[in-house]
């Protein structure tokens, strides 16, 4: 299993919270890229939540590892 941004960005407007199966059903839906479904497949799910992607991928950057300045623009 491997995450990169574009592939995490897919699951942003998943409905959250949600459990394996329903991230699965969001993103063969939202007809995501077949790496999503495969890395979501993969997870060892035993009934568990996720209530974001950071669950799921825990080094998913969040806001504050970007160094960009909103005040500026």
């Amino acid at each position: 299993m491997y995450w990169t941004l574009e592939l995490a960005s897919k699951l942003e407007d998943a409905p959250w919270p949600a459990t394996k199966d329903e991230l699965i059903d969001y993103a063969v839906r939202s007809v995501a890229p077949l790496e999503v479904i495969e890395n979501l497949q993969e997870i060892e799910d035993e009934g568990e939540i996720y209530e974001s992607i950071e669950d799921i991928w825990p080094d998913y950057p969040s806001k504050d590892d970007f160094f960009f300045n909103e005040d500026e623009y």
